[in-house]
């Protein structure tokens, strides 16, 4: 057994992996800035139903016997906690590193890709699950399913010898695992250019040691396929989604003359169920077995994940946070809905700077006339950050561009804003990542109509 302290234990990818070495006879304890504001969050009494002592960022005393401080990219060496692991000189590692310990445990499944992951990663969990396999996960966010029993839902032990995990690249750390089965579902502009994008997944693809499956639709991805039967995407694979209708309760599609269900919306998740198709089936997987067990699927936190509908006026809250991703969750929703009334909270400034005019770019080409985009304030998380753009800078330029846009600051707002203007067959898109509150923040929304 060993001792672990986390800094920013709250964060969804350290909760995860917090929870999973708990559950695996470790001794873990951690604060997160998030108790400042918030001490008794939801998901601090999670936290400690997992016996993961937590502390508000700051007031933690660190114990000179613990053998190791996990920290994610965002964690400073400013932070009090991290200063006194330097002078107590205990090992500090990072998040990935942690995970790649982990990884190098079991057999693992590496979801990778710069949109899906997470709900990739929870589909072929629930496969696994449902056929017997007995999986451990560790995920970028809350399975349904899990968060039911009164977890956070991102991590699960099981008895089995697989593990599946969501494989991220946005810090470059996809280049520290080496998995049994890599997927690779797509390749998009996402907090780094292309050319550093495809290096990073190059050496990921290199790296896998059984089989890697890549999704030959993406123009990206295809070219680290070896050519696998496996490999999913196009007309000239034997995973091809045909078939495809989107209905109120889910999507229904065919692969092989095999009929499938998932209860999710949204035609990316056709993708995401294709590709985790393929890996189950990898596996040794009847497609018979696959549909049987894709029918549970849950669906997954801020995944296209819909709140409810009031007075015929339907509300979704979504993880977009990318302008494939947006373009994506504001296309589903036309589809649903007569009129979109989307809103975005920015998860930081170099991130707004980094997407602003993709993003607009692809506002101009999606957004009917009908239908209308609100910014509001950037999440800052603390640290050191140069704000050099506003969301007002944004929406200025969206008008500019003929979207039809509107500031919304505070976020509080927008319930206001819209009141009087969304009507019988409206959707309500709320999107944003990285703030650990939006979830709350969208059922507020929901509620106060």
């Amino acid at each position: 057994m060993a001792k672990y302290f986390f800094i920013g234990v709250a964060g969804v990818g350290m909760s995860a992996i917090a929870q999973y070495l708990a559950n695996t006879g470790n001794y873990v304890y951690g604060s997160d800035r998030l108790f400042v504001n918030e001490p008794n969050h939801k998901v601090r009494q999670q936290l400690e139903n997992e016996n993961i002592k937590t502390y508000v960022q700051g007031e933690a005393i660190i114990d000179k016997d613990t053998d190791f401080i996990v920290v994610s990219t965002a964690i400073e060496p400013t932070v009090p906690e991290y200063k006194q692991a330097m002078e107590l000189k205990i090992p500090v590692i990072h998040r990935s590193e942690m995970l790649k310990k982990i990884t190098q445990s079991k057999k693992t499944v590496a979801v990778a890709g710069t949109s899906g992951k997470s709900s990739t990663t929870a589909m072929i969990y629930t496969i696994l699950e449902e056929n017997g396999f007995s999986p451990s996960m560790l995920n970028g966010s809350g399975l349904a399913s899990l968060q039911k029993t009164g977890k956070i839902g991102n991590a699960a032990v099981g008895k089995g010898d697989w593990l599946v995990i969501e494989a991220d690249e946005s810090d470059g750390t996809l280049v520290n695992y080496s998995p049994e089965i890599g997927l690779i579902l797509n390749i998009d502009r996402d907090h780094k250019e292309f050319d550093e994008l495809e290096k990073i997944f190059g050496q990921f693809a290199t790296q896998v040691k059984e089989q890697i499956i890549v999704n030959l639709a993406n123009e990206r991805s295809k070219k680290f396929s070896n050519h696998s039967q496996y490999d999913f995407g196009t007309s000239e694979t034997d995973f091809f989604a045909e078939n495809i209708n989107q209905k109120a309760d889910g999507l229904y599609f065919t692969i092989k003359n095999t009929e499938f269900f998932i209860p999710a919306i949204g035609l990316h998740n056709v993708e995401n169920a294709t590709s985790s198709i393929a890996v189950a089936n990898y596996l040794g997987i009847s497609l018979e077995n696959i549909a049987k067990a894709l029918k549970k699927y849950g669906g997954i936190d801020r995944r296209m994940q819909i709140l409810g509908t009031k007075n015929g006026v339907t509300f979704i809250d979504d993880y977009a946070h990318n302008p494939a991703k947006i373009e994506s969750a504001v296309k589903t929703s036309q589809v649903l809905g007569s009129r979109v009334f989307a809103f975005f909270q920015p998860h930081g400034f170099n991130p707004l700077k980094f997407m602003k005019d993709e993003l607009i770019e692809k506002l101009q080409k999606i957004m009917r006339q009908q239908d209308e985009f609100y910014l509001s304030e950037v999440f800052y998380a603390g640290g050191t950050v140069s704000k050099t753009i506003t969301s007002a800078d944004v929406v200025e330029e969206m008008k500019n561009k003929n979207v039809k846009a509107f500031l919304t600051e505070p976020r509080e707002n927008f319930a206001e804003q819209i009141k009087n203007k969304i009507k019988t067959g409206d959707i309500v898109l709320i999107m944003g990542a990285r703030d650990p509150s939006l979830g709350e923040f969208s059922k507020r929304q929901f509620n106060l109509f």
